[in-house]
């Protein structure tokens, strides 16, 4: 049995490589923003806000993990998930910290500021049925074009303080964005909200919501 135990610690050693790559939150931030679609290097150093030779290491470990697979394109390198998997483990790894450590939540509500009214999947997909509710999307152009909820509108949260014409009066809007802890879909709220518009945001983002649509279709 004893020589046994260096394949068993070779093993699980092999395991961490992945749990290494998620302790940093430069990774994680990331990984979120890949789970919006595929990005070069420079787009992902510009939306995390940090060097483009720092966001390469950090891609490059990501990669060795198996966590995001990469493509050239000309002198560029496309980064993407490596699967839907890999966005259900980051989706998983957000959740569960967010319910099981206090300073997740503290965090969270120090980043998105005070609480706006929200609505789940369920009800909004009632409401589209009915077509009494704008959704609205307020990522980024590059984000929406990447993959978006079906029949949302775009409108960047930079742009909507100046697009607000855009949007009827007479229907509710539900703002969405990346995720549960997207500030941009929290503001557009508060923006809407001050405009006199009735507005909610949806609790989950466009990853959620996508693997919703995957489960469903493979059900079928």
């Amino acid at each position: 049995m004893a020589e046994q135990k260096p394949a068993k610690t070779a093993l699980f050693e092999s395991i961490a490589v992945m749990g290494k790559a998620f302790a940093s939150p430069r990774r994680l931030e990331l990984l979120d923003l890949l789970a919006q679609g595929p990005r070069t290097v420079d787009q992902l150093a510009k939306a995390s806000k940090q060097s483009t030779a720092n966001a390469s290491q950090h891609l490059q470990a990501l990669h060795a993990a198996g966590l995001v697979s990469r493509e050239r394109e000309g002198n560029k390198v496309r980064y993407d998930l490596a699967g839907e998997d890999v966005l259900q483990l980051w989706l998983a790894l957000r959740d569960t910290s967010a319910e099981r450590l206090a300073e997740v939540e503290r965090s969270a509500r120090d980043y998105l500021g005070e609480e706006v009214e929200a609505i789940d999947r369920t009800e909004l997909l009632k409401r589209m049925r009915r077509r009494d509710v704008v959704v609205l999307d307020v990522r980024p152009n590059e984000e929406f074009e990447a993959g978006h909820i079906e029949g949302a509108r775009s409108i960047p949260i930079d742009e909507l303080k100046e697009r607000l014409d855009e949007l009827p009066k007479s229907r509710e809007v539900i703002a969405y964005c990346r995720g549960p802890f997207c500030v941009m879909a929290h503001d557009a709220v508060h923006q809407l909200r001050s405009a006199g518009r009735s507005a909610r945001r949806l609790e989950e983002g466009w990853p959620e919501w996508h693997l919703r649509e995957l489960e469903e279709a493979g059900k079928r």
